[in-house]
């Protein structure tokens, strides 16, 4: 069968990036152009910053990708962009070089779900990864519990929109008793997250009150 070469594009913050990727899980390149020189004056991201300079940078990103890839444009079986959640002005840059892309290629353009995007990232970085499994997703404000039921297929366990109330116990069986909890004292400027340390106690069953990591 003729393999699968899809390429990513991603603006949804201060990164600009591209990869392509062969069947799924094969990396066959990642570009990256970081803009952490340009907002560490201000000590965090500025979106109209970020989003100048992510139009600036696309163009040269994407066709470095596809060189270190070792294919052509017209190789590629799809786009693949981030639309959200992100900053609204990043998101349009990637969003609008990937419909102009797909367009000009004749391409299937296919959406991509910010944090599904950190999900499906555990398959390509653990090959021999495989659902069901239990993932902790954090990426600043949208720092999550889910439970992998399946490819594609989630629940969704605990997050910084649920009330305190709200946020479930959670009996699992962990070979070293992995206990994951949120310790207010570790967090650091400008708090935007969390610290949770990992604590391992000996192997048993154990009823969890699970918290995250939230803004504050």
């Amino acid at each position: 069968m003729k393999d699968v070469l899809i390429l990513g594009i991603e603006t949804s913050c201060d990164e600009t990036a591209a990869a392509v990727v062969k069947n799924g899980k094969e990396v066959l390149s990642n570009v990256i152009s970081s803009q952490v020189a340009l907002h560490a004056e201000f000590g965090g991201v500025v979106p109209e910053i970020a989003s100048r300079n992510h139009l600036e940078k696309i163009d040269e990103v994407i066709r470095l990708a596809v060189k270190e890839a070792g294919i052509s444009m017209q190789e590629l079986t799809a786009i693949a962009v981030t639309v959200g959640p992100g900053l609204v002005g990043a998101l349009l840059v990637g969003v609008s070089e990937a419909k102009a892309l797909a367009f000009a290629l004749g391409k299937p353009l296919v959406p991509v779900h910010h944090i599904e995007g950190h999900i499906a990232a555990n398959f390509i970085s653990n090959p021999e990864c495989e659902p069901p499994f239990v993932c902790l997703v954090a990426s600043g404000g949208h720092s999550h519990l889910l439970l992998v039921e399946d490819y594609g297929k989630y629940e969704f366990t605990a997050g910084p929109e649920m009330m305190p109330q709200e946020k479930p116990l959670i009996r699992w069986h962990v070979r070293w008793g992995l206990v994951i909890r949120e310790d207010r004292s570790l967090r650091k400027w400008p708090k935007k997250g969390t610290l949770m340390p990992i604590i391992f106690q000996q192997r048993r069953w154990r009823t969890l009150p699970m918290t995250s990591a939230f803004p504050v």
